[in-house]
């Protein structure tokens, strides 16, 4: 009795212990964009995030963005033979930052780059126009406030100056763009069209999470004529359908179909009933906090 007893209670113990951890699954395959002077490695994370390694091609040298899983880092790492240098982190939310003290308790002690002193293990704190080096790469720093106040996305060229990247972390999304829990309308308006949009349009955007199909959804509901919109949502839904990253997209896709750096087009504001450009991208926001997707 006590035998089954004691086997039942272990039973239950691990049942217990089944039903409580989380089920972890790919959501996306892993992607290697090259660029000329650098690769992109893009890695999937929990539910819907996007880590990055940042790879110098002359160097070896590579950084890591929002590692929110340092172990699936390290293993990327070992597999691409590189040396990583520098942490670069978007913002202070746990699904980007959580992972920089294990990481650095793992790999040893690294520069650790934000915006905001709520970011774990940061060793430099910076603003907009702050620029560092990784390997032969250029990396500068654009203070993008909103979704966070110390939203930074980071601005990557290389020796050729050709291919630039850019990493958005939750200010601008494939077709869409952050929640506004820290900042307002203006805010967004600066980041994504004052500074986001005065990149050069061939500059591919790398973003924190993988939200394309939604954003798509609802950018339809905004500009349903949009030919270049309607192509690339069917691209999105078979990319998805096929467990494959939407990213990276381009500036120049960003400004033909993405609603929220397209608040000074006639078509967007039409449908905002909003003139404003800055008032446009309150109520763009605001329709779709309240969008439920099909």
């Amino acid at each position: 009795m006590n035998v089954c007893k004691t086997a039942f209670t272990r039973l239950t113990a691990v049942l217990l212990h089944v039903k409580s951890t989380p089920l972890r699954y790919c959501h996306s395959s892993q992607l290697l964009t090259r660029h000329k002077d650098m690769r992109v490695k893009l890695l999937p994370a929990l539910e819907d995030n996007y880590m990055y390694l940042l790879i110098d091609e002359d160097t070896k040298q590579c950084a890591v963005v929002d590692p929110v899983e340092p172990a699936k880092v390290q293993a990327a790492l070992k597999e691409e033979n590189v040396q990583l240098t520098t942490v670069l982190t978007t913002h202070h939310h746990w699904d980007h930052a959580g992972g920089n003290e294990k990481l650095i308790e793992a790999v040893g002690s690294k520069v650790v780059v934000g915006g905001d002193e709520r970011i774990g293990a940061l060793t430099r704190k910076v603003s907009h126009g702050d620029e560092l080096k990784i390997g032969s790469l250029n990396v500068k720093c654009l203070y993008t406030p909103c979704h966070t106040s110390g939203h930074i996305c980071y601005f990557v060229t290389g020796p050729s100056g050709s291919q630039p990247a850019v990493f958005t972390g939750d200010t601008l999304f494939v077709a869409g763009c952050g929640k506004f829990f820290e900042g307002t309308p203006g805010q967004m308006y600066t980041a994504l069209v004052e500074i986001l949009a005065t990149l050069p349009p061939e500059t591919k955007v790398y973003c924190g999470h993988e939200y394309t199909v939604s954003n798509f959804k609802f950018a339809a509901t905004v500009e349903p004529n949009n030919s270049e919109l309607t192509a690339r949502m069917d691209l999105a839904q078979k990319q998805r359908n096929n467990k494959e990253p939407t990213i990276p997209s381009t500036i120049g896709d960003e400004l033909s179909f993405n609603p929220f750096m397209r608040v000074r087009e006639a078509s967007v504001q039409q449908h905002t009933g909003q003139s404003d450009p800055v008032k446009v991208m309150g109520a763009l926001r605001s329709a779709k906090d309240n969008f439920k997707a099909r």
